[in-house]
Protein backbone atom coordinates (compact mmCIF):
# COMPACT_ATOMS: atom_id res chain seq x y z
CA UNK A 1 0.00 0.00 0.00
CA UNK A 2 1.96 3.08 -1.29
CA UNK A 3 1.32 6.33 1.31
CA UNK A 4 3.15 9.74 1.98
CA UNK A 5 5.62 8.50 4.15
CA UNK A 6 4.54 12.09 6.33
CA UNK A 7 1.11 10.53 7.08
CA UNK A 8 0.91 8.41 10.14
CA UNK A 9 -2.07 5.81 9.77
CA UNK A 10 -3.91 5.04 12.65
CA UNK A 11 -4.22 1.10 13.75
CA UNK A 12 -7.49 -0.19 12.75
CA UNK A 13 -9.06 -1.39 15.44
CA UNK A 14 -10.01 -5.03 16.21
CA UNK A 15 -12.93 -6.20 14.49
CA UNK A 16 -14.08 -9.68 13.36
CA UNK A 17 -14.48 -10.48 9.97
CA UNK A 18 -17.93 -11.69 10.46
CA UNK A 19 -18.51 -7.72 11.27
CA UNK A 20 -19.65 -4.89 9.32
CA UNK A 21 -16.71 -2.76 8.19
CA UNK A 22 -17.60 0.06 9.91
CA UNK A 23 -16.75 -1.54 13.27
CA UNK A 24 -12.68 -1.18 12.05
CA UNK A 25 -13.20 2.63 11.40
CA UNK A 26 -11.35 4.93 13.92
CA UNK A 27 -14.72 6.63 15.63
CA UNK A 28 -15.03 10.43 15.18
CA UNK A 29 -11.79 10.35 12.85
CA UNK A 30 -13.44 12.42 10.61
CA UNK A 31 -15.89 14.49 13.04
CA UNK A 32 -17.77 17.88 11.96
CA UNK A 33 -16.18 17.12 8.17
CA UNK A 34 -19.01 17.16 5.46
CA UNK A 35 -18.26 15.21 1.74
CA UNK A 36 -20.23 15.51 -1.52
CA UNK A 37 -19.12 12.52 -3.57
CA UNK A 38 -20.03 12.90 -7.14
CA UNK A 39 -20.08 9.16 -9.40
CA UNK A 40 -21.43 9.75 -12.94
CA UNK A 41 -21.33 6.45 -14.01
CA UNK A 42 -23.25 4.20 -11.74
CA UNK A 43 -25.90 4.39 -8.79
CA UNK A 44 -25.39 4.42 -5.41
CA UNK A 45 -25.39 1.85 -3.38
CA UNK A 46 -25.04 -0.01 -6.46
CA UNK A 47 -21.21 1.01 -6.99
CA UNK A 48 -19.92 -1.08 -4.27
CA UNK A 49 -16.78 0.81 -3.98
CA UNK A 50 -18.19 4.54 -3.61
CA UNK A 51 -20.86 3.01 -1.24
CA UNK A 52 -18.03 1.43 0.66
CA UNK A 53 -16.49 4.77 0.68
CA UNK A 54 -19.31 6.76 1.73
CA UNK A 55 -20.17 4.04 4.60
CA UNK A 56 -16.44 4.38 6.11
CA UNK A 57 -16.58 8.11 6.06
CA UNK A 58 -20.21 8.35 7.53
CA UNK A 59 -19.07 6.03 10.51
CA UNK A 60 -15.46 7.99 11.04
CA UNK A 61 -18.15 11.08 11.97
CA UNK A 62 -18.46 12.75 8.55
CA UNK A 63 -21.94 13.95 7.03
CA UNK A 64 -22.26 12.36 3.77
CA UNK A 65 -24.39 13.47 0.47
CA UNK A 66 -23.66 11.80 -3.03
CA UNK A 67 -24.90 12.91 -6.50
CA UNK A 68 -25.43 9.60 -9.24
CA UNK A 69 -27.24 8.52 -11.82
CA UNK A 70 -30.67 6.42 -11.52
CA UNK A 71 -30.42 2.76 -12.66
CA UNK A 72 -29.67 -0.52 -11.82
CA UNK A 73 -33.18 -0.62 -10.18
CA UNK A 74 -32.56 2.51 -7.66
CA UNK A 75 -35.11 5.28 -9.08
CA UNK A 76 -35.19 7.60 -6.38
CA UNK A 77 -34.53 10.79 -6.98
CA UNK A 78 -33.30 11.94 -3.59
CA UNK A 79 -33.00 8.83 -0.63
CA UNK A 80 -31.58 8.67 3.03
CA UNK A 81 -29.55 5.64 3.46
CA UNK A 82 -27.50 4.39 6.43
CA UNK A 83 -27.68 8.18 7.01
CA UNK A 84 -26.11 9.06 3.61
CA UNK A 85 -28.11 11.57 1.37
CA UNK A 86 -28.36 10.19 -2.06
CA UNK A 87 -29.14 12.40 -4.65
CA UNK A 88 -29.80 11.15 -8.54
CA UNK A 89 -30.55 12.40 -11.76
CA UNK A 90 -31.25 10.73 -15.24
CA UNK A 91 -28.98 9.90 -17.98
CA UNK A 92 -29.78 9.52 -21.62
CA UNK A 93 -29.15 6.34 -22.56
CA UNK A 94 -26.10 4.24 -23.15
CA UNK A 95 -23.83 6.49 -25.26
CA UNK A 96 -22.27 5.02 -28.74
CA UNK A 97 -21.23 7.53 -30.69
CA UNK A 98 -19.28 10.67 -30.13
CA UNK A 99 -22.79 12.42 -30.38
CA UNK A 100 -23.94 10.41 -27.79
CA UNK A 101 -21.03 10.94 -25.50
CA UNK A 102 -21.83 14.65 -25.89
CA UNK A 103 -25.43 14.05 -24.86
CA UNK A 104 -24.13 11.90 -21.70
CA UNK A 105 -21.46 14.20 -20.44
CA UNK A 106 -23.50 17.23 -20.78
CA UNK A 107 -26.34 16.14 -19.20
CA UNK A 108 -24.36 15.00 -16.21
CA UNK A 109 -22.34 17.67 -15.79
CA UNK A 110 -24.85 19.89 -15.87
CA UNK A 111 -27.19 17.75 -12.96
CA UNK A 112 -23.87 17.30 -10.96
CA UNK A 113 -23.68 21.26 -10.97
CA UNK A 114 -27.23 21.72 -9.93
CA UNK A 115 -27.32 19.21 -7.67
CA UNK A 116 -24.01 20.10 -5.95
CA UNK A 117 -25.27 23.79 -5.14
CA UNK A 118 -28.50 22.07 -3.43
CA UNK A 119 -26.41 19.90 -1.25
CA UNK A 120 -24.33 23.21 -0.60
CA UNK A 121 -27.18 25.32 0.51
CA UNK A 122 -28.81 22.52 2.12
CA UNK A 123 -27.02 20.29 4.46
CA UNK A 124 -23.52 21.83 2.95
CA UNK A 125 -20.10 20.17 2.45
CA UNK A 126 -16.00 21.03 2.83
CA UNK A 127 -15.07 18.65 0.47
CA UNK A 128 -16.37 17.54 -3.57
CA UNK A 129 -14.99 13.68 -3.63
CA UNK A 130 -15.00 13.17 -7.11
CA UNK A 131 -15.27 9.13 -8.59
CA UNK A 132 -13.91 9.33 -12.83
CA UNK A 133 -15.02 8.27 -15.57
CA UNK A 134 -15.17 10.52 -17.16
CA UNK A 135 -12.16 12.82 -15.81
CA UNK A 136 -14.92 16.32 -16.31
CA UNK A 137 -16.02 16.50 -13.17
CA UNK A 138 -13.39 19.03 -12.04
CA UNK A 139 -15.83 21.29 -13.39
CA UNK A 140 -18.30 20.88 -11.26
CA UNK A 141 -15.86 21.13 -8.83
CA UNK A 142 -13.85 24.31 -9.67
CA UNK A 143 -16.27 27.23 -8.29
CA UNK A 144 -16.50 25.36 -5.28
CA UNK A 145 -13.11 25.51 -5.10
CA UNK A 146 -12.48 29.04 -5.67
CA UNK A 147 -14.47 29.27 -2.48
CA UNK A 148 -12.29 27.56 -0.46
CA UNK A 149 -13.52 24.03 -0.49
CA UNK A 150 -10.92 20.57 -1.11
CA UNK A 151 -11.39 18.38 -3.79
CA UNK A 152 -10.36 14.85 -3.86
CA UNK A 153 -10.00 12.90 -7.10
CA UNK A 154 -10.48 9.36 -6.72
CA UNK A 155 -9.39 7.84 -10.24
CA UNK A 156 -11.21 4.71 -10.95
CA UNK A 157 -10.56 4.38 -14.45
CA UNK A 158 -7.35 5.78 -16.92
CA UNK A 159 -9.28 6.76 -19.89
CA UNK A 160 -6.50 7.63 -21.88
CA UNK A 161 -5.68 3.70 -21.70
CA UNK A 162 -9.23 2.83 -22.26
CA UNK A 163 -9.63 4.37 -25.44
CA UNK A 164 -6.54 3.28 -26.76
CA UNK A 165 -7.85 -0.34 -26.00
CA UNK A 166 -10.77 0.25 -27.29
CA UNK A 167 -10.11 1.65 -30.12
CA UNK A 168 -6.42 0.73 -30.89
CA UNK A 169 -4.86 3.79 -31.42
CA UNK A 170 -4.02 7.18 -30.04
CA UNK A 171 -4.65 10.65 -32.07
CA UNK A 172 -7.02 13.87 -30.98
CA UNK A 173 -9.53 12.35 -28.60
CA UNK A 174 -6.40 10.54 -26.75
CA UNK A 175 -4.59 13.26 -26.35
CA UNK A 176 -7.87 15.27 -25.16
CA UNK A 177 -8.50 12.53 -22.70
CA UNK A 178 -5.11 13.12 -21.11
CA UNK A 179 -5.40 16.57 -20.86
CA UNK A 180 -8.70 16.32 -18.78
CA UNK A 181 -7.18 13.99 -16.72
CA UNK A 182 -4.02 15.99 -16.02
CA UNK A 183 -6.26 19.01 -15.50
CA UNK A 184 -8.22 16.94 -13.12
CA UNK A 185 -5.00 16.01 -10.86
CA UNK A 186 -4.05 19.52 -11.50
CA UNK A 187 -6.90 20.61 -9.14
CA UNK A 188 -7.10 18.12 -6.90
CA UNK A 189 -5.79 18.95 -3.60
CA UNK A 190 -5.23 14.70 -3.13
CA UNK A 191 -6.29 12.16 -5.02
CA UNK A 192 -6.80 8.39 -4.41
CA UNK A 193 -5.68 5.55 -6.92
CA UNK A 194 -6.85 2.16 -6.74
CA UNK A 195 -3.43 0.63 -7.19
CA UNK A 196 0.37 1.38 -7.66
CA UNK A 197 0.10 1.79 -11.39
CA UNK A 198 -2.70 4.37 -11.01
CA UNK A 199 -0.27 5.70 -8.31
CA UNK A 200 2.31 6.19 -11.07
CA UNK A 201 0.11 7.70 -13.34
CA UNK A 202 -0.85 10.13 -10.79
CA UNK A 203 2.55 11.24 -9.59
CA UNK A 204 3.85 11.22 -13.62
CA UNK A 205 1.49 12.15 -16.19
CA UNK A 206 -0.43 13.65 -13.63
CA UNK A 207 2.12 15.73 -11.99
CA UNK A 208 1.17 15.26 -8.88
CA UNK A 209 3.07 14.96 -5.71
CA UNK A 210 3.50 11.59 -4.30
CA UNK A 211 2.53 12.85 -0.97
CA UNK A 212 -0.74 13.66 -2.21
CA UNK A 213 -1.20 10.51 -3.84
CA UNK A 214 -2.97 7.74 -1.36
CA UNK A 215 -3.31 3.91 -3.08
CA UNK A 216 -6.69 2.80 -1.78
CA UNK A 217 -7.78 -0.21 -3.26
CA UNK A 218 -11.34 -1.52 -4.42
CA UNK A 219 -11.28 -4.30 -1.25
CA UNK A 220 -14.12 -6.95 -0.59
CA UNK A 221 -15.72 -6.47 2.63
CA UNK A 222 -15.08 -9.66 4.03
CA UNK A 223 -17.64 -9.25 6.33
CA UNK A 224 -19.99 -9.57 3.34
CA UNK A 225 -18.39 -11.81 0.64
CA UNK A 226 -17.88 -14.99 1.74
CA UNK A 227 -18.23 -19.01 1.03
CA UNK A 228 -21.85 -20.24 1.43
CA UNK A 229 -23.13 -23.91 1.00
CA UNK A 230 -22.71 -24.73 -2.60
CA UNK A 231 -25.69 -25.29 -5.14
CA UNK A 232 -25.20 -28.55 -6.94
CA UNK A 233 -27.86 -27.27 -9.41
CA UNK A 234 -25.56 -25.02 -11.18
CA UNK A 235 -23.22 -27.89 -12.30
CA UNK A 236 -25.85 -29.09 -14.65
CA UNK A 237 -25.07 -32.86 -13.84
CA UNK A 238 -21.16 -32.31 -14.59
CA UNK A 239 -18.13 -33.20 -12.41
CA UNK A 240 -17.14 -29.46 -12.01
CA UNK A 241 -17.87 -25.77 -12.68
CA UNK A 242 -16.25 -23.04 -13.49
CA UNK A 243 -17.29 -20.04 -12.64
CA UNK A 244 -17.01 -16.35 -13.85
CA UNK A 245 -18.46 -12.95 -12.33
CA UNK A 246 -18.33 -9.57 -13.95
CA UNK A 247 -19.47 -7.41 -17.17
CA UNK A 248 -20.29 -8.53 -20.50
CA UNK A 249 -18.41 -6.35 -22.38
CA UNK A 250 -15.95 -6.00 -25.09
CA UNK A 251 -12.83 -5.47 -23.11
CA UNK A 252 -14.08 -8.31 -20.48
CA UNK A 253 -12.75 -11.24 -23.10
CA UNK A 254 -15.55 -13.11 -22.57
CA UNK A 255 -15.39 -14.05 -25.69
CA UNK A 256 -11.73 -15.53 -25.22
CA UNK A 257 -13.18 -17.68 -23.05
CA UNK A 258 -16.03 -19.16 -25.19
CA UNK A 259 -13.23 -20.22 -27.49
CA UNK A 260 -11.30 -21.67 -24.56
CA UNK A 261 -14.64 -23.24 -23.87
CA UNK A 262 -14.81 -24.70 -27.04
CA UNK A 263 -11.44 -25.71 -27.17
CA UNK A 264 -12.02 -27.89 -23.99
CA UNK A 265 -15.55 -29.32 -25.31
CA UNK A 266 -14.37 -30.03 -29.01
CA UNK A 267 -10.76 -30.29 -29.08
CA UNK A 268 -10.32 -32.21 -25.62
CA UNK A 269 -13.15 -34.07 -24.95
CA UNK A 270 -14.31 -32.29 -21.88
CA UNK A 271 -17.63 -32.82 -21.43
CA UNK A 272 -17.42 -33.13 -17.27
CA UNK A 273 -17.28 -29.16 -16.93
CA UNK A 274 -20.34 -26.64 -16.89
CA UNK A 275 -19.19 -22.86 -16.99
CA UNK A 276 -21.38 -20.16 -15.04
CA UNK A 277 -20.99 -16.67 -16.27
CA UNK A 278 -22.69 -14.19 -13.89
CA UNK A 279 -23.07 -10.18 -14.89
CA UNK A 280 -25.04 -8.06 -18.01
CA UNK A 281 -23.46 -5.73 -20.13
CA UNK A 282 -23.72 -4.59 -23.26
CA UNK A 283 -22.28 -7.86 -25.25
CA UNK A 284 -24.32 -9.96 -23.26
CA UNK A 285 -26.80 -11.13 -25.90
CA UNK A 286 -23.53 -11.50 -28.66
CA UNK A 287 -21.79 -13.74 -26.58
CA UNK A 288 -25.42 -15.70 -25.84
CA UNK A 289 -25.05 -16.09 -29.74
CA UNK A 290 -21.51 -16.73 -30.13
CA UNK A 291 -22.05 -19.77 -27.49
CA UNK A 292 -25.05 -21.15 -29.46
CA UNK A 293 -22.66 -20.60 -33.03
CA UNK A 294 -20.26 -22.29 -31.25
CA UNK A 295 -22.40 -25.04 -30.10
CA UNK A 296 -21.83 -24.51 -26.14
CA UNK A 297 -25.28 -23.89 -25.06
CA UNK A 298 -25.39 -26.80 -22.51
CA UNK A 299 -22.16 -26.09 -21.31
CA UNK A 300 -22.27 -22.81 -20.82
CA UNK A 301 -25.04 -21.12 -18.41
CA UNK A 302 -25.58 -17.00 -18.50
CA UNK A 303 -27.22 -16.18 -15.60
CA UNK A 304 -27.38 -12.73 -16.41
CA UNK A 305 -27.59 -9.94 -13.47
CA UNK A 306 -28.33 -12.18 -10.25
CA UNK A 307 -28.64 -10.95 -6.73
CA UNK A 308 -25.88 -11.47 -4.00
CA UNK A 309 -27.40 -14.71 -2.69
CA UNK A 310 -27.03 -16.56 -6.10
CA UNK A 311 -23.86 -14.87 -6.90
CA UNK A 312 -22.18 -16.47 -3.96
CA UNK A 313 -23.59 -19.32 -4.56
CA UNK A 314 -22.38 -19.77 -7.77
CA UNK A 315 -18.80 -18.73 -6.66
CA UNK A 316 -19.12 -20.88 -3.35
CA UNK A 317 -20.04 -24.32 -5.93
CA UNK A 318 -17.17 -23.77 -8.33
CA UNK A 319 -13.94 -25.48 -8.08
CA UNK A 320 -12.22 -22.96 -10.24
CA UNK A 321 -13.28 -18.87 -11.08
CA UNK A 322 -11.82 -17.25 -14.31
CA UNK A 323 -10.74 -13.31 -15.23
CA UNK A 324 -10.39 -13.60 -18.89
CA UNK A 325 -9.90 -9.91 -18.60
CA UNK A 326 -7.84 -8.94 -22.60
CA UNK A 327 -4.49 -8.32 -21.91
CA UNK A 328 -4.12 -4.49 -23.39
CA UNK A 329 -2.85 -1.25 -21.63
CA UNK A 330 -6.21 -0.54 -19.71
CA UNK A 331 -6.29 -4.02 -18.39
CA UNK A 332 -2.55 -4.17 -17.83
CA UNK A 333 -2.79 -1.85 -15.20
CA UNK A 334 -6.14 -2.01 -13.64
CA UNK A 335 -7.41 -4.13 -10.78
CA UNK A 336 -10.73 -6.17 -11.29
CA UNK A 337 -12.85 -5.99 -8.36
CA UNK A 338 -13.84 -10.35 -9.66
CA UNK A 339 -10.43 -11.30 -8.76
CA UNK A 340 -10.24 -10.05 -5.04
CA UNK A 341 -14.05 -11.13 -4.65
CA UNK A 342 -12.56 -14.96 -5.64
CA UNK A 343 -9.83 -15.31 -3.67
CA UNK A 344 -12.36 -13.78 -0.50
CA UNK A 345 -14.34 -17.03 -1.33
CA UNK A 346 -11.07 -19.48 -1.12
CA UNK A 347 -11.36 -20.01 -5.26
CA UNK A 348 -8.22 -20.33 -7.08
CA UNK A 349 -8.23 -18.33 -10.38
CA UNK A 350 -7.20 -18.87 -14.11
CA UNK A 351 -6.21 -15.62 -16.11
CA UNK A 352 -4.07 -13.69 -19.01
CA UNK A 353 -0.92 -12.85 -17.27
CA UNK A 354 -2.33 -9.03 -16.87
CA UNK A 355 0.36 -6.75 -14.57
CA UNK A 356 -1.78 -5.66 -11.88
CA UNK A 357 -4.28 -8.98 -11.93
CA UNK A 358 -0.84 -10.53 -10.92
CA UNK A 359 -0.02 -8.27 -8.30
CA UNK A 360 -3.21 -8.84 -7.03
CA UNK A 361 -3.70 -12.44 -7.38
CA UNK A 362 0.18 -13.40 -6.74
CA UNK A 363 0.05 -17.52 -6.14
CA UNK A 364 -3.55 -17.87 -6.25
CA UNK A 365 -3.74 -17.94 -10.26
CA UNK A 366 -2.73 -19.42 -12.85
CA UNK A 367 -1.74 -17.34 -15.73
CA UNK A 368 -2.12 -18.19 -19.38
CA UNK A 369 -0.49 -16.57 -21.98
CA UNK A 370 -1.45 -13.16 -23.52
CA UNK A 371 -5.02 -13.47 -25.09
CA UNK A 372 -4.19 -17.25 -26.19
CA UNK A 373 -7.64 -19.00 -25.49
CA UNK A 374 -6.10 -22.30 -25.88
CA UNK A 375 -3.86 -22.23 -23.04
CA UNK A 376 -6.15 -20.43 -21.30
CA UNK A 377 -8.03 -23.85 -21.66
CA UNK A 378 -5.08 -25.55 -20.71
CA UNK A 379 -4.53 -23.88 -17.90
CA UNK A 380 -8.20 -24.38 -16.66
CA UNK A 381 -7.85 -28.40 -17.22
CA UNK A 382 -4.76 -28.53 -15.72
CA UNK A 383 -5.86 -27.08 -12.36
CA UNK A 384 -9.15 -29.40 -12.37
CA UNK A 385 -6.49 -32.11 -12.53
CA UNK A 386 -4.93 -30.67 -9.27
CA UNK A 387 -6.82 -30.88 -6.31
CA UNK A 388 -4.57 -29.95 -3.89
CA UNK A 389 -3.49 -27.08 -5.94
CA UNK A 390 -6.65 -25.59 -6.00
CA UNK A 391 -7.13 -26.07 -2.34
CA UNK A 392 -3.62 -24.47 -1.52
CA UNK A 393 -4.35 -21.94 -3.80
CA UNK A 394 -7.42 -20.96 -2.47
CA UNK A 395 -6.26 -20.70 1.04
CA UNK A 396 -3.97 -18.10 -0.39
CA UNK A 397 -5.71 -16.34 -1.65
CA UNK A 398 -8.20 -15.64 1.21
CA UNK A 399 -5.28 -15.42 3.79
CA UNK A 400 -4.46 -12.58 1.19
CA UNK A 401 -7.45 -11.00 1.03
CA UNK A 402 -8.02 -11.04 4.77
CA UNK A 403 -4.09 -9.88 5.56
CA UNK A 404 -3.91 -6.95 3.07
CA UNK A 405 -6.63 -6.90 0.40
CA UNK A 406 -9.90 -6.01 2.16
CA UNK A 407 -11.55 -3.10 3.03
CA UNK A 408 -11.09 -3.50 6.23
CA UNK A 409 -7.56 -3.10 5.64
CA UNK A 410 -8.08 0.03 3.39
CA UNK A 411 -10.15 1.92 5.74
CA UNK A 412 -6.58 4.13 7.61
CA UNK A 413 -5.65 5.13 3.79
CA UNK A 414 -8.94 6.46 3.02
CA UNK A 415 -9.09 8.37 6.21
CA UNK A 416 -5.16 9.44 5.67
CA UNK A 417 -6.29 11.06 2.56
CA UNK A 418 -8.90 12.81 4.28
CA UNK A 419 -6.41 14.49 6.60
CA UNK A 420 -4.32 15.36 4.06
CA UNK A 421 -6.60 16.86 2.55
CA UNK A 422 -8.23 19.04 5.16
CA UNK A 423 -4.28 20.21 5.69
CA UNK A 424 -3.75 21.95 2.02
Amino acid sequence: MAVSETIELAPLPMASAEAPFEASVPREALAGRRVLIIVENLPVPFDRRVWQEARTLKAAGAEVSIICPTGKGHEAVYEVIDGIHIHRHTLPLDAGSAAGYLREYSAALWAETRLAWRVFFGVGFDTIHACNPPDLIFLVALPFKLLGKRFIFDHHDINPELYEAKFNKRGFFWRLLVLFERLTFRLADVSIATNDSYREIACTRGGMAPDKVFTVRSGPDIGRIKAVPPNPAFRNGRRYLVGYVGVMGDQEGVDLLLEAVDHMVHKLGRNDVQFCLVGGGPSLESLKAMSARLGLEDHVTFLGRAPDRELFEVLSTADVCVNPDRVNPMNDLSTMNKILEYMAVEKPIVQFDVKEGRVSAGDASLYAAKNDPVDFADKIVALLGDDEARKRMGRYGRERVVRELSWQTQIPTLIAAYHAAARR
